[in-house]
């Protein structure tokens, strides 16, 4: 399936909690983090998508459609957008269908997020955190060349428990290098 990413608007809102608030409180941690707060709200929403407005913005949210039918099918975000560093970090992916899961959409979302970090915004690097038990996002992010930088030994609390996390960064010529390599 063909991904084309395009900004997260108010209209999104919806959607998006339907499909994260579907999952119930654990599927939300995994998601979220410690971002939000279950159950996830237009309230919360609405601030969140302020913090992507501007040019100045520290992050980009974005919807990911399916080129073919156009489609919303995923969401994915650019946060803590340090432009001095040329730097951001990747979170909350998100494939919206759970049937849709677990067959190569989270990679198609993140390869096109990568090439927008990497290609129109030449982000130097992009990293990311992703919870220990998160097993299959582990596998998708090492094959997509991620490497891990660390592994932060209950880093996150979210639902409240503490979880470990891995610390995982690219940087754009790994990006951009790798057709050749």
């Amino acid at each position: 399936m063909a991904i084309t990413l395009r900004e997260f608007t108010r209209d999104d809102i919806a959607r998006l909690i339907e499909w994260v608030d579907s999952g119930g409180p654990d599927f939300f941690v995994r998601w979220a983090g410690a971002a939000f707060e279950y159950p996830l709200t237009d309230a919360q929403l609405e601030a969140h998508l302020a913090e992507a407005e501007g040019p100045e913005a520290t992050r980009r949210i974005f919807a990911a459609v399916d080129e073919a039918s156009g489609e919303v099918v995923g969401h994915v975000e650019l946060s803590r957008i340090d432009r001095k560093n040329r730097s951001a970090s990747i979170s909350r992916l998100l494939v919206g269908d759970p049937a849709a899961r677990g067959k190569g959409l989270g990679r198609e979302i993140v390869s096109a997020v990568l090439d927008i970090a990497f290609g129109e915004m030449s982000l130097h690097r992009v990293d990311l955190y992703v919870l220990e038990f998160h097993v299959a996002a582990l596998s998708m992010y090492k094959a997509l060349g991620f490497k891990t930088e660390g592994h932060l030994v209950e880093a996150r609390r979210a639902g409240g428990k503490y979880w470990n996390a891995y610390y995982m960064a690219m940087l754009q010529e790994e990006w951009l290098g790798r057709d050749s390599a």
